[in-house]
Formats: structure tokens, C-alpha cells, sequence
């Protein structure tokens, strides 16, 4: 995957840097994947992007699994302490490079509706709501959030 500046570049991610991944992922996230969620999804062939600084730290990643003619965004993060310097949207640009690539028709992903600051950066990029799923994210106290099903043709 290419350069995008000098302070900042993407890698594409192998079973050795999950754990990388799982020190994000349980930084960011109340209710994290766990690392048998990361292999299966290596292991199905699910592209895997990483965002690393000069130190070669990473920062970000996101998860992709490509279904027929659309991508379907499984995870993104970016790590706590990077958070609000526009990381996540260098992400959403590298997964809309990495859609049409595939020659994707549209991305696809759900996002859980108290998450704002996520819905926010998914409309800049053109996802808009096409449905909900009740009750589909595990939440505080043995309760369930509903997810916003977004679209963005590409």
C-alpha cells in the first residue's frame, strides 16, 4: 500500500502485528474483537490495513471484507492518544482507494448510533444511513445498541 506523507504511512497488516491491533482495539473499544476475531478474519482473506508513524508504531487500522461488488468496513480504529488529528479520515480515504481497487461499487459498513464522532467522519465521506439493526452491538450492563447501516456508492 502506498506512501501518504512523510510522518505517516499504510502497511498492510499479517497475523504478527495482531497484537499491535489488540492493544488498540482494547484501548478504544468497551467492547473489543478478540484476537480469534482478527485471525478468522486474516485467515478468510479480509484485507487488513495498518497506519503506522515514523517510529513504525501503529496507530490505526481498519479491517475490509470485499462481498461481490462492495466492500464491507468490518473495523477501523485509531489509538487513544492519536485521536482528533483527522487519522481516521486518512483511513476512510486508504479504504475508498482500497474499494475501488477492487473495483467495489459501494462500501458498506454499521456503526453503533451513540457514536458520534464515527457517524461525523462517515458522512464526510458520503456514507449516508440506509437502515438500522436493532439491538445488534452488545452495550453497558448486559444491554444492546442499535447500528446504523450506512452506504456510500462509489
Amino acid at each position: 500500500m502506498s506512501e501518504i506523507r512523510s510522518d505517516y504511512h499504510f502497511c498492510t497488516l499479517a497475523p504478527g502485528d495482531i497484537s499491535a491491533v489488540l492493544k488498540i482495539e482494547q484501548q478504544v473499544y468497551a467492547h473489543p474483537w478478540t484476537r480469534g476475531n482478527f485471525i478468522d478474519s486474516l485467515n478468510a482473506g479480509h484485507a487488513m490495513c495498518g497506519l503506522r508513524d515514523t517510529h513504525q508504531e501503529l496507530i490505526g487500522y481498519f479491517l475490509a471484507m470485499l462481498v461481490v461488488d462492495e466492500v464491507h468496513l468490518l473495523n477501523l480504529a485509531v489509538c487513544a492518544e492519536q485521536q482528533g488529528r483527522g487519522l481516521s479520515r486518512l483511513l476512510m480515504g486508504r479504504l475508498c482507494t482500497y474499494a475501488r481497487e477492487q473495483e467495489a461499487e459501494s462500501i458498506l459498513l454499521e456503526v453503533r448510533v451513540g457514536n458520534a464522532r464515527a457517524i461525523q467522519v462517515y458522512q464526510h465521506y458520503g456514507f449516508a444511513e440506509i437502515g438500522r439493526r436493532k439491538a445488534y452491538y452488545l452495550a453497558k450492563d448486559n444491554t444492546r445498541e442499535d447500528a446504523i447501516v450506512m452506504r456510500m456508492t462509489l
